[in-house]
């Protein structure tokens, strides 16, 4: 999932200072899941949104609405009317979801309630992991699911830098050593062999260094 995290509510009272009417705008998915951008979010930040203009004596008019998925026109379409009504919206989506909002609407103050990480998982309550650095050339295959891009603190390609420690990371000893634990995965599934494969250089073309990216599926087009 994306996993994202709210900005404080310092932060977002002087992002919305020039506002009076505002939309805070929540998303139903990733963000809901990673418990800083659904509904119940929503409800949160505006509360505090509104003890702060009181304090301020600022005169925000707040109102809520949360939707689906912010990165679909089709579920966007569903806050059209409350957008239109606002000064400002304030959106607890990921970054996607925010510039889909404000591509929608060109002459609507879109901003952005949350700091978006990364890809990640749910470890246990309250703890998310980054797992992926959506490289766009994924290698997943040859370390046996686990991927030294986003794992290892160096993102060495071709076995352990040398650095570890009783098996923990050397940049960040409160993590496990990523090459330790493809080994051990390998280990595990009778590929050891794969250790043995020289890795080349990373060709970065595939990620952010070409600019924003595009996946076009023509068998789905219309």
């Amino acid at each position: 999932m994306i996993v994202a995290e709210r900005k404080t509510i310092t932060e977002l009272v002087e992002i919305l200072r020039p506002h009076r009417n505002i939309l805070v705008l929540g998303c139903g998915t990733c963000v809901t899941v990673c418990l800083s951008g659904g509904e119940r979010e929503v409800s949160i930040i505006s509360s505090a949104l509104r003890i702060a203009s009181r304090a301020q004596d600022l005169d925000f008019t707040i109102s809520e609405l949360t939707i689906e998925r912010q990165c679909d026109n089709i579920f966007i379409e569903q806050a059209a009317e409350a957008i239109e009504k606002a000064d400002a919206v304030l959106s607890t989506a990921c970054g996607a979801g925010v510039q889909a909002i404000a591509e929608r609407f060109p002459t609507k103050p879109v901003y952005a309630g949350l700091n978006t990480t990364f890809l990640g998982i749910l470890e246990e309550r309250g703890v998310w992991t980054e797992k992926c650095a959506a490289c766009g050339s994924c290698v997943l295959h040859k370390y046996g699911g686990i991927c030294p891009v986003t794992r290892c603190a160096k993102r060495v390609l071709n076995g352990p830098c040398g650095g570890s420690r009783e098996d923990r990371c050397e940049v960040r000893p409160d993590r496990p050593c990523a090459w330790q634990l493809i080994y051990r995965r390998l280990k595990d599934i009778g590929q050891l062999e794969r250790l043995a494969e020289m890795e080349p250089p990373k060709n970065w073309n595939s990620s952010l260094s070409g600019g924003p990216r595009v996946l076009i599926r023509e068998d789905h087009r219309v």
